[in-house]
């Protein structure tokens, strides 16, 4: 016989297990995948602690009421671990061959970092315009924007907040970047400057919900969350991603994601090394 799993008063059932994942992934699309309840555990036990919940039944059913609740869990749910330039080649791709591509266009080049957690990959691409208008000075007169999107609130005020801890900022940021682009403030902590800070705007957004207020784009960044939802979701997802981008416009994707069956509306875009897609 199955027994329950027990973090402190946390009770974990295969049935509540799967009338949680359920939830989950009606909520907000992460799909869990099987024997991930020492995951749930761990990032729900003091939520379910302070609430009083001995199990995901109760849970489950607190939060069909609660949409604060819902909320709070689903923001423990979701995985936050980011990375400053992460796997480096997407963001050497647009500076070395999107941005020269994209530069002289008559409107703001506009650019979507999805599932943005708490801001290094927008800051990221934000350093990178930068970068890029120093070193090609009169390019991009039209302007540039990023909008940053997140499913989490805590995520966003993280992000809005531009502040990171000494850990944080070790975390894939070059010591040039810190030094040109950041300053430390009176507790120790790294305050991104302004002039980067003030091309990132942030929204919360679920991407299972609508995206036309986002408007059009040139470049979206969906990097590393795809893997969390179910195929029929991914694919739905990068459809709704696809009627957001402009013609020509460009996708990365994570390192272990791929586009699947949708070469009817990308093309496949290779760049040495790595691959981005191309809006058809």
């Amino acid at each position: 016989m199955t027994r329950p799993l027990t973090g402190a008063r946390v009770q974990i059932t295969p049935q509540g297990f799967a009338l949680f994942r359920d939830f989950l992934q009606e909520a907000c699309g992460i799909l869990l995948g099987d024997n991930k309840e020492y995951l749930v555990s761990s990032r729900l036990s003091s939520i379910m602690n302070e609430q009083s919940y001995s199990s995901l039944d109760e849970l489950v059913s607190a939060m069909r009421r609660s949409s604060r609740l819902k909320e709070q869990v689903v923001d423990a749910m979701t995985t936050n671990e980011t990375l400053w330039f992460r796997d480096i080649h997407p963001f050497n791709i647009l500076r070395d061959r999107l941005l020269p591509e994209l530069s002289s266009g008559m409107q703001p080049l506009r650019i979507w970092s999805a599932a943005c957690s708490s801001g290094q990959e927008p800051y990221s691409i934000s350093m990178t315009l930068d970068e890029f208008k120093r070193s090609r000075p009169g390019q991009l007169k039209a302007g540039e924007r990023i909008v940053a999107t997140d499913i989490s609130p805590t995520m966003l005020e993280h992000a809005r907040r531009g502040t990171y801890d000494m850990l944080a900022v070790g975390r894939g940021l070059q010591k040039d970047h810190l030094s040109r682009h950041f300053r430390q403030n009176a507790e120790g902590g790294w305050q991104i400057n302004r002039d980067i800070q003030s091309r990132v705007e942030f929204k919360s957004l679920n991407l299972l919900g609508n995206y036309g207020i986002l408007g059009k784009f040139d470049i979206v960044f969906c990097r590393n969350v795809l893997i969390y939802f179910s195929s029929d979701l991914k694919q739905q997802i990068l459809r709704k991603i696809h009627t957001q981008l402009k013609p020509g416009g460009y996708l990365f994707l994570g390192a272990s994601e791929s586009l699947g069956h949708l070469s009817d509306i990308y093309e496949m875009v290779h760049c040495s090394p790595g691959i981005i897609y191309r809006a058809k």
